[in-house]
């Protein structure tokens, strides 16, 4: 059974907001038991992905919207100070400076008196490693020094964000984001399944507290279930009956305590988030819920270990169609836990 409880919402991460304040004003109004830090990729080219997760990293040169390793300088000594950071646990190096996660500092400043863990997120290994170049536009992925080095600046940086967030609740949730795994087994991502495992098994491996992994498209999901992950996180809206397809991942999963966190609020644009009601969104929960339920897994089990997260992150949308989307989340999960406390009552 989940330590958490059953369908808690929190979010994936990000928001269209350019005000700190009043996008952590948001996330508390709706999230209060599971606030995440806000990402504000609108705010600053510094605040988007990858160049958030980047800034210390050796040789980074961030370019407007593009982030590269710059091999012509002498990458030795600054790969020689990451390494010792990592072995010597130097949490400071890899601290996220304001101008990279506004968000994050004023969330920092917050009293989430409600709050039963609070969560937050950096982005995976692989995605980093696509989105991330050399000078001759190579991804980082495929260079087994540079993959291996960000694997642990990322580690580094979660671990920091672990430490960080401990400040404000002593249960924290930490994500690794990681959209580019929708293209595994496609020549777009040429690497094998157990090196994707390495490299997220290394950046998990700096988090102490709960670990999820989210995806937002289709994936393998057996390669994500057999880690050591606690908590899975999936757009529920769209690939519900893809993530059926694995039961047996799934139920050792589940068995071992393992979260499932089900994006059921779409965000593609506004008028779809428009379109939904906390009504429609609920109906498609329980579809998910009894579809997976219908390859084996007891319903009791999922319903047990369940929270709840828009499908992906909400900085496409407008402001309003972001609080709308949080609103809607926040209204399924009032729906559900009422459930659960009606047949436990």
């Amino acid at each position: 059974m989940s330590v958490l409880p059953a369908f808690l919402p929190t979010a994936v991460g990000s928001l269209p907001h350019t005000d700190p304040e009043a996008a952590c004003d948001l996330v508390l109004r709706w999230l209060p038991h599971i606030p995440t830090w806000p990402q504000l990729p609108r705010r600053d080219v510094r605040e988007r992905l990858p160049a958030q997760f980047c800034g210390g990293f050796p040789g980074v040169v961030i370019e407007g919207g593009r982030v590269y390793v710059d091999r012509r300088q002498d990458m030795d000594a600054g790969l020689e100070r990451l390494y010792a950071s990592y072995l010597s646990r130097d949490l400071d190096s890899a601290a996220l400076d304001a101008d990279f996660a506004s968000g994050l500092r004023h969330f920092l400043s917050l009293r989430p008196e409600s709050a039963v863990a609070v969560k937050g997120q950096v982005l995976g290994p692989v995605s980093w490693g696509l989105t991330v170049t050399d000078q001759d536009r190579r991804a980082i992925l495929y260079d087994d020094i540079l993959a291996d080095a960000a694997a642990r600046y990322l580690h580094l940086q979660a671990a920091w964000q672990e430490w960080a967030l401990r400040r404000l609740a002593a249960r924290t949730i930490v994500f690794v984001d990681e959209p580019y795994l929708a293209a595994f087994g496609s020549a777009y991502l040429a690497v094998e399944r157990e090196e994707v495992q390495r490299l997220l098994e290394e950046v998990l491996g700096g988090i102490e507290g709960l670990k999820g992994v989210h995806c937002c498209g289709n994936t393998d999901w057996s390669l994500l279930l057999e880690t050591s992950v606690d908590i899975l996180n999936f757009d529920a809206y769209d690939y519900a009956e893809a993530l059926s397809l694995y039961p047996q991942a799934l139920s050792a999963f589940l068995r071992r305590g393992g979260v499932i966190a089900w994006g059921i609020v779409p965000t593609a644009n506004d008028a779809q988030v428009m379109a939904e009601s906390v009504g429609s969104l609920t109906e498609r929960l329980w579809s998910a819920l009894r579809l997976v339920a219908s390859k084996g897994i007891p319903l009791d089990d999922l319903l047990a270990a369940s929270l709840l997260t828009p499908a992906c992150g909400l900085a496409t949308l407008s402001e309003a169609a972001a609080a709308r989307a949080l609103e809607l989340l926040a209204g399924v999960s009032a729906q559900m836990r009422a459930v659960l406390e009606g047949e436990t009552g």
